[in-house]
């Protein structure tokens, strides 16, 4: 996950960056902060010094995410803006609620499928709820308008099945392990993007593997 925080802080840069150059300004820099804790004020400075001289001095603009309301957030129309307001200040009764702003949010920006996962993705990582938090989720999902309401319920649902995928992921990991050894890292890659199907289907053949070569073999089938 964070990479997916790092393509995040480059999206936000390259907007700065547009911004910038549409007024033919120097480019800032920007420093964002997304832990929880501390909840004061960081420094906005760096200084190389020596007792008689300052060698550096480097001045950066701080984006603080746990000073930030993320109520501010709602109507701006930016991708950034609807993934970190799951990191702002959220107080614990207020988190459903944030979380399915930040879907509403998305579901009006009309983004390709990749930066659309990249962002949901993202809020879902820091947004996880609890069993009751789930149900008051879904209580205001429900109240969208159809539009956005259906946006909503595919990404909740693409979150659903890469859980599933994931889950699978990891006992047919297990055991093959267990059937041909340690499992190298360019097969581990083939094995991530199997669907849920593949990985089911695989979980029958997989019994009757001996080597390395039989999980291969069924890999080079699928191709």
């Amino acid at each position: 996950m964070f990479a997916s925080y790092l393509l995040l802080c480059v999206l936000c840069a390259s907007a700065v960056r547009k911004k910038s150059q549409s007024h033919n300004q120097p480019l800032p820099t920007t420093k964002i902060l997304p832990s929880d804790r501390p909840n004061k004020a960081e420094i906005s400075f760096h200084q190389l010094a020596f007792p008689n001289k300052v060698i550096l001095q480097f001045n950066y603009d701080v984006i603080q995410l746990n000073r930030l309301n993320w109520r501010e957030f709602l109507q701006q129309q930016n991708p950034v803006a609807s993934a970190l307001m799951a990191k702002m200040n959220i107080a614990p009764k207020d988190r459903p609620r944030v979380k399915s702003e930040c879907l509403r949010l998305l579901a009006t920006l009309q983004l390709d499928p990749a930066r659309m996962q990249l962002v949901s993705g993202f809020i879902d990582t820091y947004l996880r709820l609890n069993a009751q938090e789930e149900q008051i989720f879904k209580t205001q999902i429900a109240q969208f308008e159809p539009t956005q309401q259906e946006v909503v319920m595919q990404i909740v649902t693409s979150w659903m099945e890469e859980g599933i995928q994931q889950g699978e992921l990891k006992i047919i990991q297990r055991q093959l392990t267990r059937r041909i050894g340690v499992i190298t890292p360019e097969l581990q890659q083939q094995l991530q993007r199997l669907s849920v199907t593949q990985l089911e289907n695989l979980a029958e053949a997989l019994l009757d593997f001996s080597n390395e070569a039989d999980l291969i073999a069924w890999l080079q089938q699928l191709e």
